[in-house]
């Protein structure tokens, strides 16, 4: 199985030219023998990769990589290079993007076939348009399909059956194999999509040994306030109890590859006035000579699901669930033959697809509010929806207020706009730095609420804001700033207090993010403030009576407009300057299939569905309104936690 490369390992190293791709590969024809025209093709990667192809009579003229399906921080990240690679090589003959094999090997595959199109050595391939149940008709719910009994090829018996293997579904897979259980995890790509890093847990044995306590119920409260009340307690409080032991099981998984676990500890006595949790725990990943990962942590639960005699079946896809006398009792799914399986599940089917946020559908029906305040994608490709439709095809119960996990780092063109337009259209920045709590302004040029908070409070603000968007303005000094501002969780460009490592450097930043930004027209530079605003079309004169105004209360050391933090509140007064228009960066639905505190999913009656569990994005009663980032890696560890929980529950039922 080839290898996946984290996105945090990914961002390290860059893009970089790997291995040579060990298939054959289609050379640059001979002057004159391609048909004029453009050409598509489609190769299976993570998920379907569609490479399109323009030719003259003598060479190839554009390259469009549809990789939206492909995992945001890998494959999707590798397509520039990708696309620069195929038309310097004037053919398919490439070089892997080292860390993205799978999408590059698909792209390599694809390309060829456009060559041969436009040699005329094969016919032109049409393409399909989106699934019928994806296809944009206005209804993002639709009808289970009917499959007839004559068209399923044969039935497989199991006692637990996990549906999707990215984060949740990986840990729900091996834990109900290391407690004895019969179980098989399924999934619509060729490997699992992998496992998110970053893991909140309370009470681990990190945070024990470092002498870190969390109030339990002053973090329930935390949490009911952030959703407005609109969550289950019950749920944080499990997560509360179970977390900590999870989190320790899990490390000892990577342990054994190796991989060390750090707890981000942040810094103490760091008064804001908004409060850090210090939940958060990340691998610290053992890399190869080359600045690779040896081991992905997708790998690590893989194998050892596996050594524990668990079975995958990848490239299968759920149709719909069955249930009989009230009760789920299994799948049919698709396999990558196109034929139909019926799985039956003994003991219960759980539901892991990743929730909604690559169904542009359901996100236009159910949050139109968060596309408008929104340019850009980190959502995991298998994120369709399948999983929360299916289950309410079967009578499950929906969350009733609906929510998106965004973070303020997208970038855009100033002559840009936020929305499902342009967030389809993959042409945005991934602006990091976004959000540290520089300056920010609206369209008029001028400052509009304290910078220093949560990521999701800024992105909010601005559906009050014209154009839906913010302005970020930073200065020269940016990296001492961002030392001083102390940041908490994967916004952290420094290392913790006690070693842990950042997400990203700001070497990282400065070296290779921010010169890249700015060669693309993502974030502009200036010698003077007034040339900074023509660049990002904000009005000169007001802006520069804004930048007078902050970097006077910086001076003073006291912000009386907004109350921002002194140790946050830094002037924009070296240039060059910068500057960048500002919206957000979606990772994933928060909302999903009502559950209780066994996972069970319960129906529009309150009562819980047997053979029924959901967990993950798909599940819901955990978020709304907004995500509470100052609790690093609370989704990820509720994923985790719930998902470790119900697959030794239902290996003991």
């Amino acid at each position: 199985m080839s290898k996946q490369l984290s996105r945090r390992a990914f961002l390290r190293t860059t893009l970089a030219s790997g291995a040579s791709l060990a298939a054959a590969a289609v050379h640059a024809a001979p002057a004159g023998i391609y048909k004029p025209g453009t050409y598509s093709a489609k190769a299976a990667g993570i998920g379907d990769v569609v490479v399109t192809m323009t030719f003259d009579a003598e060479k190839i003229t554009d390259v469009v990589l549809d990789v939206s399906h492909e995992t945001p921080s890998i494959g999707q990240a590798a397509a520039e290079s990708l696309k620069k690679s195929l038309m310097a090589a004037q053919s398919a003959e490439i070089d892997a993007v080292s860390g993205a094999s799978i999408t590059s090997r698909a792209v390599h595959q694809a390309a060829a076939k456009c060559i041969a199109q436009a040699k005329g050595e094969i016919p032109v391939e049409v393409l399909e348009k989106a699934e019928a149940s994806e296809a944009n008709d206005g209804d993002w719910l639709g009808q289970p399909p009917e499959i007839a009994e004559k068209d399923i090829v044969s039935t497989v018996n199991t006692d637990i059956l996990v549906v999707g293997c990215g984060t949740g579904g990986m840990f729900a897979v091996a834990s109900a194999a290391e407690a004895g259980a019969k179980v098989i995890g399924i999934d619509r790509f060729p490997v699992g999509t992998g496992i998110r890093e970053d893991i909140g847990a309370m009470n681990s044995r990190y945070q024990k040994s470092s002498g870190t306590k969390i109030d339990k119920f002053e973090f329930i409260a935390m949490a009911t306030q952030y959703a407005g009340g609109h969550i289950q307690q019950d749920l944080v409080k499990l997560w509360c109890d179970e977390s900590g032991a999870v989190l320790d099981w899990f490390a000892d998984r990577c342990a054994e590859r190796g991989i060390e676990m750090w707890l981000e500890s942040g810094d103490r006595g760091d008064e804001t006035r908004y409060k850090h949790f210090p939940i958060g725990h990340s691998p610290r990943m053992k890399l190869n000579k080359d600045g690779k990962e040896e081991v992905s942590l997708n790998t690590v639960l893989l194998d050892y699901a596996v050594k524990k005699g668990a079975r995958f079946d990848f490239s299968t896809k759920m149709v719909k669930l069955e249930k009989t006398n009230g009760r789920v009792t299994g799948v049919i799914a698709e396999n990558a033959e196109g034929k139909f399986v019926r799985y039956n599940a003994k003991k219960g089917v759980v539901v892991a697809t990743g929730g909604y946020a690559q169904n542009f559908k359901m996100l236009e029906a159910l949050q139109p509010w968060n596309l408008r305040v929104t340019g850009r994608t980190g959502a995991m490709p298998g994120a369709r929806g399948d999983g929360i439709r299916a289950c309410l095809w079967v009578g499950a119960k929906m969350d009733e207020t609906h929510s998106l996990l965004k973070f303020d780092r997208c970038a855009l063109r100033p002559d840009q706009t936020p929305g499902t337009k342009t967030i389809q259209s993959g042409d945005s920045g991934f602006f990091w730095m976004g959000s540290q709590p520089w300056l920010k302004v609206n369209a008029d040029g001028r400052r509009f609420m304290n910078e220093s908070g949560t990521y999701e409070n800024i992105l909010h603000a601005d559906e009050y804001q014209k154009g839906h968007c913010h302005y970020t303005l930073f200065d020269s000094n940016w990296v001492k700033y961002a030392e001083q501002f102390k940041m908490h969780g994967c916004s952290r460009m420094f290392p913790f207090e006690n070693g842990a490592d950042p997400n990203i450097s700001w070497k990282i930043v400065r070296d290779k993010m921010l010169p890249g930004l700015i060669e693309k027209g993502f974030v502009v530079k200036a010698d003077t403030i007034e040339e900074l605003a023509q660049k990002l079309g904000l009005p000169p004169k007001a802006l520069k009576a804004t930048v007078e105004r902050y970097n006077a209360l910086a001076k003073k050391g006291e912000d009386t407009d907004y109350g921002k933090e002194p140790h946050r509140l830094t002037p924009v007064d070296a240039a060059p300057f910068y500057g960048a228009k500002n919206t957000g960066w979606m990772l994933c639905t928060l909302d999903g299939i009502q559950i209780n505190t066994d996972m069970n999913a319960i129906d529009t009656e309150g009562n819980p569905i047997p053979g029924l569990y959901v967990i993950g994005n798909d599940s819901g009663g955990y978020f709304a309104n907004e995500y509470p980032n100052l609790a690093t890696g609370m989704a990820c560890g509720r994923t985790v936690t719930f998902g470790r929980l119900v697959g030794l529950k239902l290996a003991k039922a």
